[in-house]
């Protein structure tokens, strides 16, 4: 089984993706898979009746893998995003697909579709400049929760406390750029500085771990120093991340779920999670868990090696 992992460093990432590559890499050697890194530079496409020698890599025509592993997530490129595309035409397999990693990059359209379904989350709001504060107290209330639409990691994320604290910063930010597309969250008090990360492989939950802060911040995520461990998989907790990764196409994703009193409500999916955190929290292997269920949704097993018979030489 051959494979690629298609990745490049981020400026906008708090700690670059190098640790989950490199475990995919580790795994996949142990595995006998051949799995080789690309980035999206190395690439050029060429559209041709010629399916075959259109995908370019250093300018060298390459056969194709038979799986393909984007690790970019929110910081996907539309020149990215065309790579994707173009090999699952050519009848690649993708882990996740090029509509997935574009729906959930869009936090408000991820949002809209699972509202849609009837899920819970909290109430989001897209803002427009000049911003109705009043409005806004309304709908949403004091403290909101500031996002771009699209980040990860936490980057890209505010809390304001108050309204006018939230005046101030709109204001700022219609100045430095009045075309920026921001959206407004509920603030879920009950989980502040804690959340919890579910990955979810192949429509299965399969780890589950509370991140938290420990006070240091509203937001929980390990990269930007929170803290995680072991969360038992409930059947609300596993329904509800199995139904996001369903409803949102992700054959591999990290699902944020927030601390709702005694339940929960949906904060985001993530379409390449990392899982240096959940690995060394909950002592599990997530890159062979993904590479044993590429093989399985493929349906190719290495044959095992038969020793020949010994021949019994005549006396």
């Amino acid at each position: 089984m051959r494979g690629w992992i298609i990745y490049k460093d981020s400026q906008g990432l708090l700690k670059q993706e190098t640790y989950e590559v490199e475990r995919l890499l580790a795994a996949a050697k142990e595995e006998g898979i051949d799995l080789q890194v690309y980035s999206p530079d190395q690439f050029d496409l060429t559209i041709t009746r010629e399916d075959g020698k259109s995908i370019l890599i250093d300018g060298q025509s390459v056969e194709l893998p038979d799986f393909v592993i984007p690790r970019m997530g929110a910081s996907t490129t539309y020149f990215a995003l065309a790579i994707i595309r173009h090999l699952e035409r050519l009848g690649v397999y993708c882990v996740n697909s090029s509509q997935s990693i574009e729906t959930v990059k869009d936090k408000l359209f991820a949002q809209q579709i699972l509202a849609e379904c009837n899920l819970p989350t909290p109430n989001t709001m897209l803002v427009k400049f000049p911003v109705n504060i009043d409005l806004v107290e309304k709908q949403i209330g004091f403290p909101v929760v500031i996002k771009t639409l699209s980040g990860s990691q936490g980057s890209g994320v505010f809390l304001s406390k108050s309204k006018e604290e939230f005046d101030d910063l709109m204001q700022l930010i219609e100045a430095a750029n009045p075309q920026a597309n921001i959206i407004l969250q509920q603030f879920v008090k009950s989980s502040h500085g804690r959340d919890l990360r579910v990955l979810t492989i192949g429509g299965r939950a399969v780890a589950c771990m509370e991140r938290n802060s420990q006070g240091k911040n509203f937001k929980a995520n390990v990269s930007a120093g929170g803290t995680g461990k072991s969360f038992p998989i409930t059947p609300e907790i596993e329904w509800l991340a199995t139904q996001t990764a369903n409803v949102l196409n992700l054959d591999v994703a990290g699902i944020d779920l927030l601390f709702d009193e005694q339940h929960f409500k949906i904060c985001e999916a993530n379409s390449s999670p990392g899982f240096e955190g959940l690995e060394g929290a909950l002592g599990i292997d997530v890159a062979k868990e993904i590479l044993h269920f590429i093989r399985i949704r493929l349906g190719i097993f290495d044959k095992p090696e038969v020793a020949e018979e010994p021949c019994l030489e005549a006396v």
